[in-house]
């Protein structure tokens, strides 16, 4: 006979609120349940909450808040009419200046808890904008029977479901105003159903929508698009299949780049490239992580998953050499051309699978003073494995995950023998529980 699985007590309970959680939600203990964990959504440290319990799991438990018993002074209103029900953002409730102190909290917490290391000083952290800042994105899109309407979107706080947004404050105002307008318009097309995502990316003269297809479109909506383009002040790219099949609708060329301007420095790039979403504090971080590094005139520098030369090209600018070493075959071949057009011929640029062992390349025998790296959210254990860390007299590490960070710290401290000098945040994504970071390391 099979087991019948118990249904989920859904009785609401009053508790106090104990901390911050790093995906954003508050953290209670309650007594009825040996003192066990449970996250709760739309909570703050400091508060009394009324909440209902979502799920149980065998360590923790999850619940949504229902009533704010006893607010925090830090709780402020929601600006956006979806927050609680839209996952792109999940802070909208704590006061803009106290979600990046809780970033920081997360990233020292990490930084102790997972690589044992504590960092000499904590860097004061870097805020921009808040508000219209992400130029690059991916929206879901869902034609909902029941509903008879198209809905686009981020995903809900259940990721099963896709958000009807009406507008997106987080995303630049030229595409984050008319999500509503882009769904009536996908709801007019023959091939509603057959959309699952848009992408959008924007440089700093063209806007690209890049509509995934998963049926050849008709000619009606092909029409449809171009024209939607034309008077939203859209390009229009399709994708019927893989990353590779992306082309333009219209115009047939658009050209995407963006200007780090006090590098003189211009970067083209493709509607599916790896761009930072945050165009103002991408500048920021770029003049903090050359400022951290100091690398002088005579330095030869390398650049570590270095994208479409994002560091690479304003280093260039100030040493004698750096070489970028990126996996992705096309966005080192963007990253060459970009050299080519800023006339920076003491750039080098490489593709390589930097999971494997590098030593013996040509670039890297000729050896280097410092090193830069950017990894994505698994971080670089395996590259800082292989490389011959003795001859870096510095290195600085830009992070997208604090846990991965945290353990590619504790192997450069506590096996390498270097020192964590100073470590920061970054507010690349306000209002997400998204931390972005950096770090510095010297050889004792």
């Amino acid at each position: 006979m099979a087991r019948t699985r118990s249904r989920l007590d859904r009785t609401p309970f009053q508790t106090d609120i104990l901390d911050l959680s790093h995906d954003g939600r508050g953290v209670a203990r309650r007594d009825g349940e040996g003192g066990k964990v449970t996250f709760i959504t739309g909570a703050l440290p400091g508060e009394v909450v009324t909440a209902e319990p979502t799920a149980r799991n065998r360590h923790f438990d999850e619940a949504r808040t229902l009533e704010v018993v006893q607010a925090s002074p830090q709780r402020v209103t929601p600006r956006c009419p979806h927050f609680g029900v839209c996952a792109g953002c999940v802070l909208q409730h704590l006061e803009e200046s106290q979600q990046i102190v809780a970033k920081q909290r997360v990233l020292i917490d990490n930084l102790t808890r997972i690589g044992h290391v504590t960092p000499g000083t904590v860097l004061p952290p870097l805020v921009g904008d808040s508000w219209g800042y992400r130029r690059k994105g991916r929206f879901s899109v869902r034609r909902v029977e029941k509903k008879d309407k198209t809905l686009v979107g981020f995903r809900e706080l259940d990721p099963r479901f896709v958000a009807d947004l009406s507008q997106c404050l987080t995303v630049i105002p030229e595409i984050g105003m008319k999500v509503g307008v882009l769904s009536e318009f996908i709801e007019t097309l023959d091939g509603k159903r057959d959309i699952p995502q848009i992408e959008f990316i924007a440089g700093d003269d063209a806007i690209v929508l890049t509509i995934r297809h998963m049926q050849p479109l008709s000619d009606a909506d092909r029409a449809a698009w171009t024209a939607f383009g034309q008077e939203h002040g859209f390009a229009i790219s399709l994708q019927p299949g893989g990353v590779e099949s992306v082309h333009p609708l219209w115009p047939a060329e658009v050209p995407l780049s963006f200007k780090l301007a006090p590098w003189d420095v211009e970067l083209a790039f493709r509607p599916l490239d790896f761009i930072q979403v945050n165009a103002k504090l991408n500048v920021q971080m770029i003049a903090h992580a050359l400022a951290l590094l100091d690398a002088g005139p005579d330095e030869r520098v390398l650049d570590l998953f270095c994208g479409l030369g994002n560091f690479t090209l304003p280093l260039a600018r100030t040493v004698r050499n750096v070489v970028g070493v990126e996996g992705d075959a096309g966005l080192v071949a963007r990253a060459k051309e970009n050299a080519v057009r800023n006339g920076l011929g003491n750039a080098e640029f490489y593709a390589a699978d930097l999971t494997q062992d590098q030593r013996q390349t040509p670039w890297m025998r000729q050896g280097f003073d410092k090193l830069l790296l950017d990894p994505p959210r698994s971080g670089a254990i395996e590259v800082l494995q292989q490389l011959p860390l003795k001859q870096f007299k510095r290195i600085v590490y830009v992070s997208c995950h604090p846990g991965s960070l945290a353990r590619d710290a504790g192997y450069l401290v506590n096996e390498q023998g270097f020192t964590l000098v100073s470590a920061g945040a970054m507010d690349m994504f306000p209002h997400t529980a998204h931390v972005e970071s950096i770090a510095v390391f010297e050889k004792r």
